[in-house]
């Protein structure tokens, strides 16, 4: 039964993915897209994956520094591979991927999942404050046009702004009625739980979850952290700007359009499809269209810059994978240390 609803799920995100393709691609005229892909300047592409390929390293390199503080240090090429695993699977399901990184680190190097999970939950929230950083600076630099872009997308979708407001604020309470409720009774039946066996293994999963969540503030050198952070971001955005020069369109664009390409490419990536199929190509093309560059243009440099992006996962995730699972996994080791440390602190 869950096979079946694993499958059902991907097909649907699939579907989904197809569908949104088909409309960014329905009223384009395909000669003019096939003439800007074939006068594309490709030098300027393969640059665009070489700092993809920087950026994927000196992400590594981060969530080593991350991992350490949890008492493990597995090689760069481990986390490196995990990392780019994790990527690959998450152009099959998004989201397995954080599943499958975490996983592979317990093969090679015993990092409880959970641990490995939390490490990965703070590099979200790191990720989701240098994305509202850019979203501030987009704004700031290309308010006319980035506000233009975003109220035609609501106004698309949103013809009464009022109901949509109180339906938020009605989910909202809903939810918080229902997380005091679980709190409440957890309280009033604690001791109870804590006879319980799952509860127990909650509890644990938990605390080796924050354990990683919280390994950022116990990094040796903060200010190299923080460094492969901007750069990272940094890498992203010279993505987004070189391959503006791989085509005649586009080559006169400037660096603030690079930055809202940035933007909206990167909450298309975050679309719960697919590698951001679709999602990603319809917001670049829309932002494009700001800029004045014409429909068929605007997709050939969708197509360039994701489809290029989406290979060098492929490739590199593939390569990863085999040299990860060829590998001989460590003997497995308990820390007795931990252990016992976790067993008192619960019993206190």
């Amino acid at each position: 039964m869950k096979k079946l609803l694993s499958l059902l799920k991907y097909a649907l995100l699939l579907g989904v993915s197809a569908f949104l393709m088909w409309y960014a691609l329905k009223e384009l005229d395909f000669q003019k897209m096939w003439a800007e892909l074939q006068n594309a300047n490709y030098g300027w592409v393969l640059l665009s994956v070489l700092l993809g390929i920087l950026a994927y390293i000196s992400r590594a390199v981060r969530w080593q520094m991350q991992i350490r503080p949890t008492g493990y240090s597995p090689p760069l090429r481990n986390t490196y591979n995990a990392m780019m695993v994790g990527y690959l699977a998450n152009l099959v399901l998004p989201r397995m991927g954080e599943v499958v990184r975490c996983s592979m680190l317990r093969r090679s190097d015993n990092l409880p999942v959970n641990t490995g999970f939390g490490t990965v939950i703070a590099e979200r929230i790191i990720d989701m404050v240098m994305l509202l950083m850019v979203v501030g600076l987009t704004f700031l630099i290309e308010f006319g046009r980035i506000r233009d872009f975003f109220l035609g997308l609501f106004s698309d979708k949103y013809t009464n702004v009022e109901q949509s407001i109180s339906s938020f604020y009605w989910v909202f309470w809903v939810m918080l009625g229902t997380i005091l409720a679980i709190l409440f009774i957890s309280l009033r039946y604690l001791s109870r739980l804590r006879k319980n066996s799952y509860f127990r293994k909650a509890v644990n999963f938990v605390r080796g979850m924050l354990k990683g969540v919280f390994s950022i503030t116990k990094l040796d050198n903060q200010v190299t952290f923080w460094g492969h952070t901007v750069f990272v971001w940094l890498m992203y955005y010279g993505m987004s700007l070189v391959v503006f020069y791989a085509l005649p369109a586009t080559a006169g664009l400037g660096w603030g359009a690079a930055l809202s390409v940035l933007l909206v490419g990167t909450l298309g990536m975050a679309a719960p499809v697919q590698g951001g199929i679709g999602v990603y190509h319809l917001l670049v093309q829309a932002t494009l269209l700001l800029y004045g560059v014409p429909k068929e243009a605007g997709m050939a440099y969708a197509l360039l810059a994701h489809t290029s992006q989406t290979l060098l996962v492929v490739v590199m995730g593939v390569i990863s994978f085999m040299a990860g699972f060829l590998g001989r996994p460590k003997a497995v080791t308990v820390k007795q240390s931990h252990a016992n440390a976790s067993s008192h602190e619960f019993k206190r």
